[in-house]
């Protein structure tokens, strides 16, 4: 489920109540990997008025649209995506596009946000190990503060892949810094990354 808390004025107690609950948020208990969550990334548009979500088991990312005045759901939650073990995500302030962390798969991947171009479920990773062994469990991840870095800069954390780990074992978790290039005459990104401090 997706709660919502509303956070009154000052002195107030804050009050908590589900917001949103759909069959691609459940658990599977009796899947290869009970461990795994249901809704784990989870970001708000504010220019689409729609919550993002990201179900890892179900290996989807998905959306619903929210009232601008009630901020309560509004129809059904939709497909966007899905074939990826997504974990967390940013939406690109400047493209309809989000990048999606596959802790799992070892991947950070550009999704489109409109669903009609994700119907053959590929995938389009900006960075991956391998070849890049940086990308190893990568996780969380935050648009730059810097002047001109939204949307051009973000950091993502790793875990050295405690989930799937390389072939020489889990290594040190870090915080990568990746810098977004222009999109290319096929829309497409790549990345450079670099290790920003060790964890």
């Amino acid at each position: 489920m997706i709660w919502r808390i509303d956070l009154p004025e000052a002195g107030c107690e804050p009050t908590a109540q589900v917001w949103l609950k759909h069959p691609s948020m459940d658990s599977d208990p009796n899947g290869p990997d009970w461990t795994q969550p249901g809704v784990n990334g989870l970001k708000f548009h504010a220019r689409e008025n729609r919550l993002y979500y990201t179900s890892t088991v179900k290996q989807l990312f998905m959306r619903v649209a929210a009232d601008p005045d009630t901020h309560e759901a509004v129809g059904e939650a939709e497909f966007v995506s899905g074939g990826r073990m997504a974990d967390d995500f940013l939406i690109d302030p400047n493209s309809p596009v989000a990048y999606l962390t596959t802790h799992r798969q070892n991947s950070i991947d550009r999704v489109p946000l409109d669903p009609a171009e994700n119907r053959d479920f590929a995938r389009n990773s900006v960075a991956a190990y391998p070849p890049n062994e940086l990308v190893i469990g990568p996780s969380a991840g935050a648009w730059g503060r810097g002047s001109g870095e939204e949307g051009r800069v973000a950091y993502f954390l790793t875990d050295g892949g405690t989930k799937s780990p390389p072939k020489q074992g889990p290594q040190t978790a870090k915080l990568l810094r990746v810098e977004f290039q222009p999109f290319g005459p096929t829309h497409s990104r790549t990345a450079q990354i670099k290790n920003f401090a060790q964890i």
